[in-house]
């Protein structure tokens, strides 16, 4: 289902007893969890809504809620969040969770009552009976693949219907600056609005005063320096990260996860892998998939492998050493050049 479809059966009380919403992109999920919040009238809200985080608590009281009547009302409304025993995550919590009570309540569900789980994972593991009775029993809203498309579309949308009017080139370099995150995307829109407010014209100035590039765009940025040779430039880059008090092991981190990504791309790609099933594969955001398939056309596989071979020796050393992290990624850039002439 899409979030056109649910908001029908709400306004249509056509509802289903359980609902399982997959995926990390917030703004969505608050959406749909203010369009459910909606059936519960605001007098009965108290009685007969509850939100159960399975971080902390256990999924026994939850179902023991779900499984009650409404009180003084028609339906009841239960939101259980954060479900990471339905992932394959191994990490160990201190709740231990009473997953046969919470089976046997997908496979006989209360009629009166929604139950709305909010699994925040790009996917959940397909192997464990509770993921696989939850497919049969529950229906599915999956943000887990949104596209950069879907994302445009969105917000090119959102902004029309405010009023105002966007470019298409003005409207990709946004997108660009949120690294296609609808999230983060939402989250600027409003500033860019009211910076506007007089023209109804959302520009590129504006755009570039306003929206700030991510961590990830500056990362993408440095990686193309640093693999064009270019090592005044990407050093000048690495100066502004840390002057804009970013941490030296987090922008090393970052630039050691993107060369990761461009490997397994460029693996992935020269097996006939799609960008859509390279996305899958890798359990990572669609936007990301396309850029490291934009970027893997320009470098080679030894390039690459000697970029991240660096960075993973001089993350040893940020952690081993005194020495100044920019001189330290000095080292690393010019090495990477000598390396690459030689």
């Amino acid at each position: 289902m899409n979030v056109n479809e649910v908001k029908k059966d709400i306004k249509n009380n056509n509802l289903k007893p359980i609902y399982l919403i997959l995926g990390q992109e917030e703004y969505l999920i608050e959406q749909l969890k203010k369009e459910f919040y909606k059936i519960i009238p605001d007098e009965e809200k108290t009685m007969n809504f509850a939100s159960y985080d399975m971080e902390s608590q256990n999924v026994a009281v939850a179902v023991e809620d779900a499984a009650s009547f409404p009180f003084f009302g028609e339906k009841r409304l239960v939101f259980i969040t954060n479900p990471y025993f339905l992932t394959g995550d191994n990490t160990k919590n201190s709740v231990d969770h009473d997953l046969d009570s919470f089976l046997e309540y997908i496979t006989h569900p209360v009629d009166s009552t929604i139950m709305v789980i909010i699994a925040p994972y790009n996917k959940l593991d397909a192997r464990k009976k509770l993921t696989k009775e939850l497919k049969k029993s529950a229906e599915f809203i999956d943000f887990s693949q949104i596209d950069e498309k879907a994302v445009t579309t969105y917000v090119s949308n959102f902004i029309q219907n405010a009023g105002y009017q966007i470019e298409n080139s003005t409207l990709q370099s946004f997108i660009e600056r949120v690294s296609g995150d609808l999230s983060k995307a939402m989250n600027e829109i409003p500033k860019l609005l009211l910076y506007c407010q007089n023209d109804k014209v959302i520009t590129i100035d504006a755009i570039n005063s306003l929206v700030a590039k991510s961590l990830d765009q500056n990362v993408f940025d440095l990686i193309n320096l640093v693999m064009k040779k270019n090592s005044k430039e990407a050093i000048d880059l690495y100066r502004n990260l840390l002057l804009e008090d970013q941490e030296p092991l987090q922008i090393n981190g970052a630039l050691i996860s993107q060369f990761r990504l461009l490997i397994q791309v460029m693996g992935l790609a020269n097996k006939g892998y799609s960008q859509g099933n390279i996305a899958t594969k890798l359990g990572v955001h669609p936007y990301r998939a396309k850029l490291a398939m934009q970027n893997i056309r320009k470098y080679s596989f030894k390039s690459l492998s000697d970029a991240y071979l660096g960075l993973v020796d001089l993350e040893t050393k940020l952690k081993s050493t005194q020495e100044s992290p920019e001189l330290l990624f000095q080292m690393f850039t010019l090495k990477f050049v000598d390396n690459q002439i030689n």
